[in-house]
């Protein structure tokens, strides 16, 4: 869709209990904040030094309704929302949120790929570049993980939507194949065939910390909850994929001192 491969450019929690999560993030990650809202609408900056890392806002009512869990919502950037949110409709997806606009800020579309895991598409009003940050760079996101019902044909969608490219595959022995891809560079992120267990399609972001077991036990002591890890991973890293005390999953990567 893009003139060249997109790439992730925000996140946003949405939780029930915005004051906790942002005193959960702010031990666990190292993450200050700053007031966003607009009119009508509660929003908060996480921020990692002067940078904007990502967002956070409650949980709309009508989604609670649904049943919808909190959860981190990642946002790639694309050229034209509305051609896009189209597109992604012919290629076999569904609209959670019609493209709208945010003033000041850009224009949006939440979506679901052809298996439903969600993502934004995003168009910025203020368009310019974004200073490049060193893989592993403490309080950024760096990892995008998909579980998939079959990765193979996610890939072709997100290949079609994005431009991402097939990178490394990793074999994981009776998990399958873990699929490296990039999005005109290095990888980004990964995809694999999830676990029966895991009930549906989604997106998993990893956040960076300079000491994964330092971050674990800060992450439990503030009241998370601990699913897989820590884990070494191939380059030397070592992972944490855990719970918020809202619900909301989300992971750690960082070096074992």
């Amino acid at each position: 869709m893009a003139q060249s491969p997109s790439d992730f450019v925000w996140y946003e929690l949405m939780t029930t209990d915005t004051e906790a999560a942002e005193a959960f993030y702010a031990k666990v990650v190292g993450w200050g904040t700053q007031d966003g809202s607009k009119p009508g609408m509660a929003y908060t900056l996480f921020t990692q030094g002067e940078t904007q890392v990502s967002g956070m806002m409650e949980l709309p009512a009508e989604a609670r309704t649904m049943g919808v869990p909190p959860h981190w919502l990642g946002y790639v950037a694309v050229d034209d929302v509305d051609a896009a949110t189209e597109q992604v409709k012919r290629l076999g997806g569904a609209v959670h949120v019609p493209p709208q606009d945010i003033p000041d800020i850009g224009r949006f579309s939440v979506v679901a790929d052809p298996q439903t895991a969600a993502l934004a598409l995003f168009k910025s009003a203020n368009p310019a570049p974004i200073p490049p940050v060193a893989p592993g760079t403490p309080g950024h996101i760096g990892w995008h993980e998909l579980y998939a019902v079959d990765w193979e044909k996610e890939l072709v969608f997100y290949g079609d939507m994005f431009g991402w490219q097939k990178a490394e595959a990793v074999d994981m022995g009776p998990m399958g194949t873990y699929q490296l891809f990039g999005a005109g560079g290095p990888p980004i992120g990964g995809m694999f065939n999830k676990p029966a267990e895991v009930p549906v399609p989604f997106w998993l972001y990893y956040f960076n910390v300079a000491d994964i077991d330092a971050a674990t036990e800060r992450l439990k002591t503030a009241g998370g909850q601990v699913l897989n890890g820590p884990m070494e991973v191939p380059g030397g890293d070592w992972i944490v994929q855990a719970l918020d005390p809202q619900g909301a999953m989300f992971a750690l990567a960082g070096k074992r001192s």
